[in-house]
Order: structure tokens, then sequence, then C-alpha cells
């Protein structure tokens, strides 16, 4: 087929370019439209159940809620993972879905399953909330805002309501999340001696305010002939008017509900803040949705804010605090620049082998033409010029121009026997017309395998593989229709010398046809040694470090805040003004974001830490990390930490689960698990999700006298719950404003709630409408309990975790193995990696079986090209003779043998065959033309040298640039080039010896096997 396509690409050149040019110009449109990404969308369906129950301590709600949610749920399919968490008044359940699920459709199921077991739940716990999980990774951008004319209270109130909104309506944008401020609602707060005076309760007082202050519909009516709405209108207009509200008391009289405490147009009790640079400010945090392209939606997020400042007041103030999008421009930029670069590079490369500046803009040319029809394809499949698909083209530089190289340097020697440049591009494209159609199937039989291998490791692969795989069938086309038809009428006529009819057949580079000889003449010697060396590179790989990929430097560094449980908000905030007092004084440092309470937890907290332009420090983001890692040390009774930043979400470099239903032997491990970690060497930071106890007050409630006074269990935890935090959300009466309804929330005043002699004097109702103080039915006393609790997969789970110093994730992961702790876990107990270690651990286990597949295809393909099964086993040699390259370069310069490492093996399995086709299809055509195969392996090896070495010298110089690191996260590009390139040119090298040698053997033994069949003549060996 390649050949009819050169013969009519040649004979009609203006069809040629003008669908060349065609497909560019779609491409290049394509190009402009497409998303700016970190990486791949791999964004995991899931969905999130949350049960509220205010009040319930994590053991309680975790028999009564969470284990039910979860035994709803377990029985649907395509389940990867089910998460819990559960702390004080609320169980959050996350089900992960197997990548691919439909989410919708998953939602769905969850909610039914739900709606099934509602009846199961207590009866004062709020309906289960069950979505789809919007948002993908953590806040992209976050802004604050200042004025010097309005309260923290109105800042809070614009956030909400105007620009929370607003921007909410951005494409791409899944939530808004205010970060600090306060909520307004009216308090009332009443004072506990006036309730027992006046022989009432705080939940009678809340009862009355919710069934007055109401808006009701009264029906229709008809005066007069004609038709009225009827409405019955309870609601105070005023504040002032609520406090006029007349209570009734239990004795038949009423008071102003002033009389039993104050009322005021207040805000909720803050159980988060947010200070910038130590002061406090209101703030908001963007979150794109699932799906969405990062860069586009902050791009749009900017200009909604740019319309925003100019229809809010003019003293309304926004100032960008941190956006992720920049380290992203910065990446692409980078890769941009390496991609250009590359192919400078590689295009130079082949004008200085070639020699003629004709030859090499025909073969430059191949490099846009099949770059830009690439990015169609890419928009057609939803990708997004990410670091895969950026670095998939960036190391394809040299596979693209490969085969136009061997186009043109074949008609470069068909032309140096005398032909014009016409019949030249004729009989060129037809002698390799088939090497190039070969070559360019074994990339796409590697990568279309690896691509669909499945998972997270999957996720990143497929961009890669299928951006390679399709920019090598439009470089194959362009090699085998625009480059001949090129050189057909742009190339000259070269001149015959003298003694030189057979160009091909005179001496070049003798040292390596004197090298071939010698390794035909001694074939044993050649394949021991050949042997020898690929089993001493594989004695290598325990000695190179193994992970996932390295964070890069973006910029911004989080830190975590945990304090023991108990800990108040204002303990929290202290904790958090020492870590940015001890953060300012570095240089590195732009501004630090401390949000306590960022997690719903007043005794934890994030901050943020901007750092300053990378060109503009001396320390990398990990040196900062690791210079004031130290620093943290000092702060006392907190647990202060940097967030990791790896691909599966971990806040730590290396993390394993623990599992099991008994509690008490799960902490017990954990902590042993934990100590034993903390005397590794590399191992910072370590911590276990083990939760402290939390101090609590126990109701105690005394069945004889609570039976004798008719007091249930119910009625003494609703009357304590609401009178110390207030009804439930949505119980809660309304105020309503002019343009909106805040919250009235009843309970006892701050001060009488800090003493316990208040909720030992509350009253609560009996059966018979008489109300008994509390401590007559129940018994208060201290105690304590778990203050969250964590399961994964219907089990309770406990979460050990360490960041790392000068420690690879693969040794980390094998130091932890061998603790005796692991060795010899009680029998209740499993555990399994988390995190970035689980991603690894798939990684390795889905790779060999998608590599062993990638070669099994190209073995078919060359199969059915070659209709031969042995001949193609000959190619294959030269996968295993690049191995030996690759670890060496990654041992040399400590590279880790992890994601980006693997993808570039990958890669170069598709590309060393291509020179071993080179050879063996020239070989074939000489024996096929009557020549000794000693001779025709001979003439292949010194003919293909020249275009073997060009293009390999062309695909490293075009790698280069990645190798080297230069720009904007090339630390984390850099292992798969140098994968690469080492490899590549170890296998250039020895598929030019030992290939021939191989394929010599298998000769002679496809003419003795062919033999027993067929009468033939003694075969020509030398």
């Amino acid at each position: 087929m390649a050949f009819n396509i050169s013969n009519w690409s040649i004979k009609n050149p203006i069809p040629t370019i003008l669908i060349s040019l065609v497909m560019a110009l779609m491409g290049y449109i394509a190009f402009l439209g497409l998303g700016i990404d970190r990486s791949p969308n791999i964004d995991i369906p899931a969905v999130i159940i949350t049960v509220n129950q205010p009040g319930a301590g994590p053991e309680e709600l975790e028999t009564q809620v969470t284990k039910k949610v979860e035994d709803a749920v377990a029985a649907l399919g395509n389940i990867d993972q089910i998460t819990s968490t559960v702390n004080e008044g609320s169980s959050t359940t996350t089900v992960n879905f197997i990548l691919g699920t439909n989410s919708d459709r998953a939602t769905n199921d969850v909610r039914n399953a739900i709606a099934q077991i509602r009846q199961d739940l207590p009866q004062d716990t709020n309906d289960p909330i069950v979505q789809r999980l919007e948002f993908a990774g953590g806040a992209v951008m976050n802004y604050t805002i200042s004025s010097p004319k309005r309260s923290i209270a109105e800042l809070s109130d614009l956030v909400d309501r105007q620009i929370g909104r607003a921007l909410t309506g951005v494409p791409g944008v899944a939530r808004v999340d205010r970060v600090g401020g306060v909520d307004r609602e009216v308090r009332v707060d009443l004072d506990p001696g006036r309730l027992i005076a006046y022989g009432i309760t705080a939940t009678a007082v809340n009862d009355q305010i919710r069934s007055f202050n109401i808006n009701l519909p009264g029906g229709r009516s008809e005066i007069a002939g004609s038709e009225q709405t009827v409405r019955t209108l309870g609601s105070a207009e005023t504040i002032e008017d609520l406090r006029n509200y007349q209570i009734s008391l239990p004795n038949g009289d009423s008071v102003p509900l002033s009389n039993l405490g104050t009322v005021s147009d207040s805000s909720s009790d803050p159980r988060q803040m947010a200070l910038l640079d130590g002061q406090p400010v209101v703030g908001f945090s963007i979150l794109r949705g699932t799906g969405s392209t990062l860069v586009t939606v902050e791009t749009a997020v900017r200009q909604e804010i740019e319309n925003l400042k100019k229809k809010l007041p003019e003293d309304i103030k926004f100032q960008l605090i941190f956006t992720r999008a920049d380290s992203i421009r910065a990446s692409y930029e980078s890769l941009l620049s390496d991609l250009l670069i590359g192919c400078m590079m590689t295009v130079i490369t082949v004008g200085l082998f070639l020699g003629n500046w004709r030859a090499t803009i025909i073969t430059g040319l191949a490099l846009p033409l099949s770059i830009f029809p690439t990015f169609w394809v890419m928009q057609s499949l939803n990708y997004t010029l990410n670091g895969m698909t950026l670095l998939a083209l960036a190391l394809a530089l040299g596979n693209l121009v490969d085969d136009a190289v061997c186009m043109v340097e074949d008609i470069d020697q068909h032309l140096a026997m005398g032909k014009k440049p016409l019949q030249a591009a004729f009989d060129a494209s037809k002698e390799i017309g088939l090497a190039v159609l070969a070559s360019a199937a074994a990339i796409m039989a590697v990568f279309l395998p690896v691509a669909f291998m499945g998972g997270v490791p999957g996720q990143f692969f497929q961009p890669f593989g299928v951006t390679v795989a399709v920019s090598t069938l439009f470089s194959s086309l362009i090699a085998v229709t625009v480059t001949p038809m090129l050189s057909a009428y742009i190339l000259q006529p070269k001149k015959l010398k003298t003694g030189d009819s057979n160009p091909s057949s005179r001496p070049r580079f003798r040292p390596y046809k004197s090298l071939l000889t010698w390794a035909l003449r001694h074939r044993i010697l050649t394949l021991l040694a050949a042997l020898a060396f690929f089993i001493g590179s594989l004695q290598l790989v325990p000695l190179i470090p193994k992970g996932l990929f390295s964070s890069g430097d973006t910029g911004l560094s989080t830190i975590s805040l945990e304090l023991p449980p108990g800990a108040t908000l204002n303990d929290t905030v202290a904790v958090a003004n020492q870590v940015n007092s001890l953060l300012q004084k570095n240089p590195a440092v732009a501004n630090v974001l401390a949000i306590p309470g960022d997690s719903g937890r007043v005794n934890t907290g994030l901050i943020y830490v901007n750092l300053v332009p990378k060109e503009q420090r001396s320390l990398t983001q990990r040196q900062f990390e690791e210079q004031t890692r130290r620093d943290f040390q000092k702060i006392p009774g907190a647990r202060v930490t940097f967030r990791a930043q790896g691909g599966a979400g971990s806040t730590k470099d290396v993390a394993i689960i623990l599992k099991s239903e008994n509690g008490d032997i799960l902490t017990q491990t954990a902590q042993k698990l934990e100590r034993e970690m903390r005397a590794l060497p590399g191992f910072v930071e370590v911590s276990s999700g083990v939760s402290l106890v939390k101090p609590e007050i126990i109701i105690q409630p005394d069945p004889v006298r609570a039976a004798d006074q008719g007091v249930s269990v119910r009625a003494i935890a609703r009357t304590a719950s609401l009178a110390l935090i207030g009804d439930n959300e949505f119980n809660l009466a309304k105020f309503n404003l002019a343009d909106r309804q805040i919250p009235i929330r009843v309970k006892i005043a701050n001060d009488g709630r800090s003493e316990i002699e208040t909720l030992q004097n509350l009253r609560v109702p009996s059966s018979n409408g008489t109300l008994v103080p509390l401590n007559s039915v129940a018994t208060i006393s201290l105690g304590s309990g778990p203050a969250e609790i964590q399961r994964f997969n219907r089990q309770r789970q406990v979460n050990i975790g360490a960041n790392l110093e000068g420690v690879s994730l693969g040794s980390a992961v094998t130091q932890i193995r061998a603790l005796p702790i692991m060795k010899n876990l009680p029998p209740e107990v499993t555990e399994e990696p988390f995190g970035d270690a689980r991603i690894m651990r798939d990684i390795f286990a889905r790779f060999l079986g998608a590599l062993s597949l990638a070669i099994i295809s190209i073995y078919g393909i060359l199969v059915l090209l070659y209709n031969n099964f042995l001949y193609p086993l000959a190619i294959l040699t030269s996968l295993p003779l690049s191995i030996g390259g690759t670890l060496i370069a990654l041992l040399i310069t400590q590279k880790e043998l992890g994601l980006y490492a693997l993808i570039g093996i990958v890669l170069l399995m598709g590309l060393v065959t291509k020179n071993a086709i080179l050879l063996v299809d020239f070989a074939l055509s000489g024996i096929e033309s009557g020549k000794p195969q000693f001779k025709a392996m001979i003439d292949s090896g010194v003919s293909r040298l020249r275009p073997i070495i060009m293009t390999s010298v062309s695909t490293v110089a075009g790698m280069l640039p990645i190798a080297l690191a230069l720009g904007a996260d090339g630390e984390i590009r850099a292992p798969m080039a140098i994968a690469v390139i080492g490899g590549f040119t170890t296998s250039t090298l020895l598929t030019l010896v030992v290939v021939p040698v191989i394929f010599t053997y298998i000769d002679s033994f496809y003419y003795w096997l062919r033999g027993l069949f067929v009468k033939q003549k003694p075969k020509s060996i030398w």
C-alpha cells in the first residue's frame, strides 16, 4: 500500500501538498483550542454520603450510622474502595468507583441504596446527603478581599451572596469556599438562672419561637367579588419585635423574650479563621470541577474577578494570594521550549549528516507536518496540552524524522548511482517502503496495548502512548508521500564518479565493517558478550532508586497543623501565628495564608506558603521545606508538618494503612509501627491516624430515677444539645431580611456553658409536664473518647505516614516491610500501601503485563508484514539490548525508576525495533536478489549504518533539552529522557553487531526447516 501511495504522491504533487497543508492547518487551529494542564485528567468518579447528628460521639455514629451506610453501598458494582471518616456529629463516607464508571449512574445507585436504609438510622439524624464529588484536587487559587469601610461580617456576606454566586457561574468552577469570616445569625443567648426562675427550658423557648416566627399560606378568599390570597404573617419584622415576643410560661403567664436573655443580630461562634501574614482576613478558594482544565478555569476566574471589580464598590479590594496555574504555565512554556529546541537540534543534526540543505529542508518539514495533525486528534480525544502529551511529542522528535531521514538517505544513494531525482524517488520508495511501514506499525503496537493498561497508571500512559502512536502514524504517512514527492522535484542529480557504479558496495566506516565481519566470524563469542551484558545490567536494578515521580518546584508549600483534641480555636490560632513568625524570617517566603479550623475541627489547620519566584531564591522548594522542618520541631504542643504533593492525594510521601475490626489491637499495632518507623534513617514527620483521646462530659441517665419521674433518654439528650449548641440547622427558626433569611439560634449564653453546674441544673421535661433538674435523673462526669474514627473498606483503619529526606519511595516501602512489627502482624490486622505507594505498586504490577502484550503485538504485526514467523525474532532481540543502557543511565544520574522512566522504556521498545527492521529488511532484500548470507548481511550493515546512526543521533539530540532538566519541572521529566537516551545508545551500538549475528542463525534455521518439506539448492553462506 505504501508503494502505491508513494507513486501516486510523486505523480500528483499538487493534491499531496494541499492535503498536507490542510491537515497541518486543522492541527494548528486545534492547538489553539487545547486546554493546558499539569497532567492528564485522572479524576476518579466518587460519591460522598454525609450524615449529620449534632452532638453525637464518633463511636455511636460508627455503630448507628457509618456501618449501615457502608453495608448498603458495598453491594454496588464497580467499587474501587470505600473510606469513612467519623467525627463528632458527622459521618462522611466516600465511595470511589473504578475509572470509567458513569458517575451520574453511580450517584443514583448510591442514593437509592441509602434511601432504603433511612428508616434504620436514628430519628434525630439529618437526612443523608448523597452527592457526586464535583471538584477535583485542592484549591486552584485563593483570593482575599478587604475594605477600610466594611466589617468582617459585611465582607463575609459579600463573598457568600455576590462573589460566590458570580464565580460559581464560571464554566469549570465546582465550588467557591469562603475562608475565614463569620456567618450572620440572630442569637438568643438565654440566661440559665432566669430559665430556672421562670420555670421554662431552652427547648420550650426554641419551640415557641419556631412555631410563631413564621409566615405561612392561609388559602384563598373571595370578598367583594374578587379573589384574594390569604397569608399568615408571624415573622418578626425587626430585632426589636423579636425581643418583645411573648413567651408562654408553664404557669400560664407570659414574658418578653428579652426577659430570658439577650437577643442580638450577630454571628455564629467562629469555627474557622483566615490569617494573611498574621492578620485576620476574609478570603475565598476556587475548586474546579471534575473533567475541567485547571488553567482554563483559572483564566476564566481571573476575567470574572475583573468584571466584579467594575460592579462592586470601589472600596472592595481583591488580592490574589496564590494560584496553581502559574507553575503549570511555567511547565507548559518549558516543555514547549524543549520541543522547539529539540526540533532545531534534530534538524541541525540531520543537516550535518546529509550535507545538503535541500535534503535537510525536506526532512525538517516532516516535523511540523507530523506534529500539527496530531493536535487535531488530541482535541478529538479530549486531551489537553499537559506534561504527558507535550513530553510525548518532545521525546518522539527524533522518531518523527526517522522515516523521512531513511527515505531521503535512500534516495540520496540512488542519486549517487547516477539516477535522476524522479527515478531515484520511485526506486527508493519502493525499496524502503516496507521498512517504513513496519517501523510505524511497531511503534503503534508498543503503545496501544500499554496505553490501555487501566487504572491510574493507565491514565498517564494512555495520552502519552496515543500521542506518540498518532504522531508516528502521521510521520510515516509524510515519509511515504510528501518526502519522496519533494525529493523528486527539489533534489538535484549527482554526477556518477568513475568506478563508482555501485556506491552501496564502496567501503564506508571501515572500522564498523571490520567489527561486523569479526562478529559474523565469531558468532558465539558475540552472543555470549551480549548475553553477559544483558544479565549484568539486570543486576543493577536493586541499586537504582524506585519511586513514582518528583513533585517538582511549584512555589507553593502546604503545612498541616494539628493540636491535641480539646484544643480551642484560639489555641490553633496561636500556633498558626508562631508558624507564621518562623516563616516570615525566611527571604524565600512571599506570603503566608493560615486557615485555623480548615477541616471543620478547631484543633487543626492548614497553611499555604507562597514562595517568591524560583529565579529570585537560592533554595528549591524541597530544600526550603527540609530547612524549615527543623524549626517546626521547636513549637511545643502541636504537630506541624509539610504536606506531600504526590499524585495520589496523600499528605505524606509514604503511607501505609493498617485495617482491623479490633480497635484496641489496631491501635497498639499502629503505635508500635509508628515508633519503629521513627527510628528509620531518612524518615521525618512520622505520624499515625491513631486518634488521640478527646475530653468529654458524659451524661449517664439513671434508669430508676428517670423512670420514676417520667424522663426519657431522648428528652435528656435534646435538652442538653439544644441548650449548649442550639437546634439542628434545618430546624432553626428564620429571621426574614429584605433579600434573604438568617437563622435564629437559641441556646445558653457562652458564659453559662463554661460551667458544669449549668449543665447539672438544666431542667428536663417529664411525661407529666413538670420540669426536673438534670442531675436528679442522671449522673454527670468527666470522661474521654476518640476524637475521630477512620475506616477503609468497611474496617477500622489507621494511616501511618512519613515524609522522606534522601530516601526514595521504593526504598522506604522496602524498609517499612522489613520492620519487625510488619513481619509479625497480629492475625486480626492487615496492611496495604496507600497514596503514592499504592500507585507505584499498581504501576509495576500492570506494567510488565502490558509490556509483554506490547511485545507480542509487535511480533504479530511483523509476522504479518514479513509473512514469516522466524525473521521477526531477529528484530525482537534488539529489545533486551536496550535495557542495560537504560539502567546504567539511571544509576549514573541517580534518577528514580518510576512512572516517567517506565514510560521512557515503553518508548524505547518502539524506537529500537526500527533500527533492527532496517537491517533485517535490507538483508532479506539482498538474499532474495541472490547474495550469499554473509555478504547480504555485511552489505545491509554497511549501507544501513548511515541512516541508523543519523536517526539515532537526531533522536538523542532531540531529547537532550529534556534530559538536562532545563526550565520549570525539568527534574520531573528528566528520568524519561535519560532512560531513552541511555537505552537507545547501547541498543544502537549492539543492534549493529548482535542483530546481524542472530539473523544469520535464524535465516539458516529457516532454510533448513523449509528444506525438510521443499527440495531446494544448498544455501550459499559465504
